[in-house]
């Protein structure tokens, strides 16, 4: 069995990471599981090396231990073309040259405006097609042409392909609305997601399914902010034939304010709690450790 913390080193840990490292080693050790650590590293700009080191030191600090090797997503930039060509051929990816000012027109410009049009559960617009339609040859040949593009999921196609329009996933965790056991869901709610970005080699959503089967994990734990994007992750494992992890969505640390932590909160990141003075100990005393 096997579990992974998989931080994006494009900023220090917070409270929230602390707490999700340490619920992914506790799990661990109840399973008799090996934890391994993944390096969410997609986006070069941002992520750094820096970063990198300054995580492995927290982690270290806070005593929470993995077992090697350290896998890096921007070593894994052919794995996820290779998911890709995979889904173009079964005719449920599309490439997308609209931009967000193309799609807000498009969707300011419908009965009720943007207000009354349906939105993700991350609380985006659900994209409103506006190149689905597009016909092969001219898509093909303004990416030719090199004009920006994603490529997104056919929602439709590939709930046909899978022959249903719901998928579920055991879950020991508990979701935003303290759901467990075996959960069923549709992906729809997530429209027709990007899979490939046009500045990145690969979405959140496609990353981190085709890494999740390569390292084998057989239980995922995680914040339940990412709970209802199960669906698509489900969804997306089946197309891939990839097999099918058991998943714990724990609680979130909120900040003074109830909010989500961000890694711009920096009253609670580790480094700050450390130059502080708090121990080690201390930390895990105030997430209940």
């Amino acid at each position: 069995m096997y579990l992974r913390f998989a931080p994006s080193p494009n900023g220090r840990l917070h409270l929230g990471h602390a707490f999700s490292a340490l619920e992914n080693a506790r799990i661990a050790d109840e399973l008799g599981a090996t934890l391994l650590l993944r390096m969410e590293d997609i986006d070069t700009a941002r992520c750094t090396p820096k970063f990198e080191r300054a995580i492995l030191d927290e982690l270290a600090w806070l005593g929470v231990t993995w077992t090697p090797p350290l896998q890096r997503q921007s070593e894994r930039f052919g794995a996820y073309r290779e998911a890709i060509e995979s889904l173009q051929r079964m005719g449920v990816i599309y490439p997308c040259f609209a931009t967000r000012a193309d799609i807000a027109s498009a969707i300011d410009a419908q009965p009720g405006g943007g207000t009354a049009w349906p939105r993700d559960p991350d609380g985006a617009p659900i994209y409103p097609g506006l190149h689905k339609g597009m016909p092969e040859d001219e898509a093909a040949a303004r990416i030719a042409a090199g004009e920006p593009h994603n490529l997104r999921l056919d929602m439709a196609a590939a709930l046909r392909r899978v022959g249903c329009d719901r998928v579920s996933w055991s879950e020991s965790g508990a979701g935003p609305d303290s759901e467990t056991g075996i959960i069923q869901a549709s992906p729809a709610i997530w429209g027709d997601a990007v899979l490939i970005r046009k500045d990145t080699p690969a979405s959140y959503h496609l990353s981190c399914v085709v890494d999740d089967g390569f390292q084998e994990i057989t239980d995922i734990v995680r914040g339940h902010d990412l709970f209802h994007a199960t669906a698509l992750h489900r969804l997306l494992q089946t197309l891939l034939d990839l097999p099918e992890p058991r998943y714990h969505h724990h609680r979130l640390i909120p900040d003074q304010d109830g909010r989500k932590l961000s890694k711009s909160s920096g009253s609670t990141g580790l480094a700050e709690l450390r130059a502080a003075g708090k121990t080690a100990q201390d930390v895990r005393a105030i997430l209940g450790y």
